[in-house]
């Protein structure tokens, strides 16, 4: 499940690159949450959706407050680098969030996930090296460099604070309002940045809404099944199909390195994800 929702969210980043430089970063974003809440919503309530209590209400306008501002500034950082490009340097943040989980969640980080950790990180090392040494560093390349390192910082936070809200609360119910939080947030900006979309903008943004919600929803059932230092490195399996998508959406070359480092990081992903025998998985809730 949590390589199934990485696979949606990264072709999420293909439809929403393609809407944001159709109409803006700001109009995608807003519009893109606007369509998931009118998606996740009728789920949650279907299933019994209650108001969550006070702390689960805190845990969820935290991460959802977080995400607006991580995927804003991740689209951002995509209309002015190629996508794989963009991928391959937000690796840096499930190398950071594999220890805020020992920090914040208390979890013992086994050698095997170090291992993995330190092995995918040389692997975005091999792809940077390849392609960012390449790049044009003129005023967009900058500000996109700048956009996804924010990104990166709020993402590896966005991972610890997933984890706690699948331990209080539905799959449903946290995508609901991880979307609603958004349109509320970036709704502020809308007056005075809305773009309207055309037709095929518009089909792109509903394909990225329904990717988003069905990536969210995957995503929380995983954590709540799973310790984030096992579900953390599969976050890198992310750049095989930004590289694919890349090149079926916009062209974007890949290249030796790029291939390389894919890898080098899937390899990671798979000794991550194995268990020590005798060790038993988390309970599901």
């Amino acid at each position: 499940m949590a390589a199934f929702a990485v696979a949606s969210l990264s072709l999420m980043d293909a439809f929403m690159k393609s809407a944001a430089l159709a109409v803006g970063v700001l109009t995608a974003a807003w519009l893109r949450s606007a369509i998931a809440t009118g998606i996740a919503l009728p789920l949650w309530l279907a299933r019994g959706g209650r108001w969550p209590q006070p702390h689960v209400l805190k845990l969820h306008l935290q991460r959802s407050v977080v995400a607006t501002f991580m995927a804003l500034t991740f689209f951002y950082s995509i209309t002015k680098l190629p996508l794989a490009e963009a991928i391959a340097i937000s690796f840096v943040a499930p190398l950071i969030a594999l220890y805020l989980a020992r920090v914040m969640l208390g979890e013992r980080i086994r050698k095997q996930a170090i291992f993995a950790s330190i092995l995918g990180f040389a692997g975005t090392l091999v792809i940077i090296g390849g392609k960012v040494g390449q790049a044009d560093f003129d005023r967009d390349t900058a500000l996109g460099l700048g956009a996804i390192l924010t990104s990166a910082m709020l993402y590896a936070y966005s991972f610890i604070l997933v984890r706690r809200q699948s331990q209080v609360a539905g799959p449903a119910e946290i995508a609901t309002f991880h979307s609603g939080v958004s349109v509320a947030l970036l709704g502020l900006a809308v007056p005075f940045l809305f773009e309207m979309p055309d037709r095929a903008t518009t089909v792109d943004l509903i394909a990225a809404a329904l990717l988003t919600v069905a990536g969210a929803m995957a995503l929380a059932w995983a954590y709540a099944r799973a310790e984030a230092q096992v579900l953390v490195p599969l976050e890198y399996s992310s750049f095989f199909w930004a590289s694919l998508f890349g090149w079926l959406f916009f062209a974007e070359e890949l290249t030796p390195p790029t291939v390389i480092g894919t890898l080098i990081i899937i390899t990671s992903c798979l000794i991550a994800a194995r268990r020590p025998r005798g060790t038993p998985a988390t309970e599901p809730l």
